[in-house]
């Protein structure tokens, strides 16, 4: 892939993709650019069969502070209801379609959209330097990038509705208590172990990881005969894989499997 980026820095390595915001002096916050950016990077490692993990963090001291506030009230600028179809339900939607693991790892400060984004990944860890803020009611605004979806299916309405209505400010390890995130660990090791979980799963059965993640999507909206039935249609899918058949073999050979994606 061309990596002519200006907005985002684009890695791989060991099959994991590593998707950087890169706006560190406006505390990432999102403009189209960046948006446009990320969307391309999110369907290129959608598409592509040697990236079995996703990593989204960023640079600086911030994870994303959300939308950039000059470009949403520039005198040319779009609408607000544009800015949430062009830039964020875009890249929710992506982050839930993506049939791989993408890993959050929130370096710095989560605010508004780029909380929601956080959520929206399949696990997410946090620096315990990291605070995560709901902050659209501080301006006057409601919450967009699925938070309204998230967030009380993650610790409940009572503590949703307290955070969004309040835009209070919490801690990583508050937000691993609560069950918003996988974990917080120290500033120090956050890299390390993001990386260190990115290739462990990007080594699974990355077909069965992403059925997986179809089945779990599924079941905040099917009740609970039609996710017993989707649970067998993707047995019978993923028991036709070559990794199926690769962790049948290593089970009876006693040896580590070596999974292929396929």
């Amino acid at each position: 892939m061309n990596n002519d980026f200006k907005n985002i820095i684009f890695s791989l390595k060991n099959q994991v993709a590593e998707i950087r915001l890169n706006r560190p002096n406006v505390l990432n916050s999102f403009n189209y650019p960046m948006a446009n950016e990320v969307i391309f990077a999110l369907n290129h490692c959608k598409k592509e069969d040697n990236i079995r993990a996703i990593v989204l963090t960023a640079e600086g001291r911030a994870f994303c502070a959300g939308q950039d506030l000059e470009e949403a009230t520039a005198e040319d600028a779009p609408s607000i209801d544009k800015i949430v179809e062009h830039t964020y339900n875009p890249i929710i939607a992506l982050i839930r379609s993506i049939e791989k693991p993408v890993i959050c790892a929130v370096n710095g400060v989560a605010a508004g959209a780029g909380a929601n984004i956080a959520l929206a990944c399949d696990i997410t860890i946090a620096s315990d330097k990291a605070k995560f803020i709901q902050s659209f009611t501080n301006i006057g605004l409601v919450p967009d990038s699925g938070g309204t979806f998230f967030l009380p299916r993650l610790i409940g309405h009572q503590r949703a509705s307290y955070l969004m209505f309040s835009g209070e400010k919490i801690s990583a390890k508050d937000a691993e208590e609560m069950g918003m995130i996988f974990k917080a660990v120290s500033e120090e090791e956050l890299a390390n172990e993001t990386i260190h979980l990115a290739e462990k799963l990007a080594n699974r059965a990355t077909k069965s990881i992403g059925l997986t993640k179809r089945l779990l999507n599924e079941s905040s909206t099917n009740q609970l005969y039609d996710q017993l039935d989707l649970e067998k249609k993707f047995q019978a899918i993923s028991a036709n894989t070559e990794d199926h058949k690769e962790g049948i073999n290593a089970f009876f050979e006693k040896r580590i499997p070596k999974y292929k994606g396929d």
